[in-house]
């Protein structure tokens, strides 16, 4: 099967390893993949800032470059969600409303993908480890995924997985919300990271690198000694290392 990477912006930037890692497992599961290089932020933060017209420019381009794919594969629930809005983004120009609805039938969350798609729920992986798992705003509500995480990590051997309490709040970032209303995001990620600790949990596991980071960075800021990984790289790892 062959499957085309879109990486994201934070991935490219900031999570070059989680790429690999989402890579190395879809090659383990036999699908060959490749990577556009025409592709390039999915428009998101334009979007919900209410900058439509960049929106629209940024879609075309994504729209341009993964339109020959057979499938396209992301590790963010959110940008999977993005590519969901491009038929309304673009209704009102013709020629392009339809091409936008095939990309977006064609793309999937990283996990989603290998659930529904593939169908396996075991890739082998084994993380001994006591876990939380942060679901996403995006994924769960726009993307409409809730399942597909939960059913592959049931599957990690060694992974023992603790609810999360109030796991369907935003952890704050909500892109450039965390910028515009940072005093409101700091209380949000606050929370979070407390319902985290009760789980006493030392990995916190996550499916949007978005999330990640803004999490991340709060547990980093108070010292807290909790690891947080993609899911990707949970599903890529193995006592000895590695896959």
């Amino acid at each position: 099967m062959k499957v085309s990477l879109f990486v994201t912006c934070l991935s490219e930037m900031f999570y070059q390893n989680v790429a690999k890692d989402v890579v190395e497992v879809l090659e383990r599961l036999g699908c060959e993949v490749d990577f556009p290089r025409g592709q390039v932020c999915c428009g998101q933060p334009a979007y919900n800032s209410g900058y439509r017209k960049d929106a629209q420019k940024a879609a075309k381009q994504m729209i341009s470059s993964l339109e020959n794919s057979e499938h396209i594969v992301t590790p963010s629930g959110s940008c999977a969600a993005m590519f969901k809005e491009y038929s309304e983004l673009l209704k009102d120009e013709p020629a392009w409303k339809g091409r936008a609805q095939a990309v977006a039938d064609k793309t999937y969350e990283f996990t989603q993908f290998i659930v529904n798609v593939l169908k396996i729920e075991d890739v082998g992986a084994e993380y001994p480890a006591r876990a939380t798992y942060h679901t996403s705003c995006h994924m769960t509500r726009l993307l409409n995924e809730k399942e597909a995480p939960f059913k592959l990590l049931k599957n990690v051997k060694g992974l023992e997985l603790i609810p999360l309490e109030n796991s369907y709040d935003c952890c704050g970032f909500g892109g450039t919300f965390a910028v515009k209303m940072a005093p409101i995001s700091e209380q949000m990620v606050d929370e979070k990271v407390r319902h985290i600790e009760d789980t006493a949990a030392n990995v916190l596991i996550a499916a949007d690198n978005g999330c990640m980071m803004n999490i991340k960075g709060r547990i980093d800021r108070k010292g807290k000694p909790i690891e947080v990984k993609h899911i990707a790289q949970i599903l890529n790892t193995r006592v000895e290392g590695r896959i």
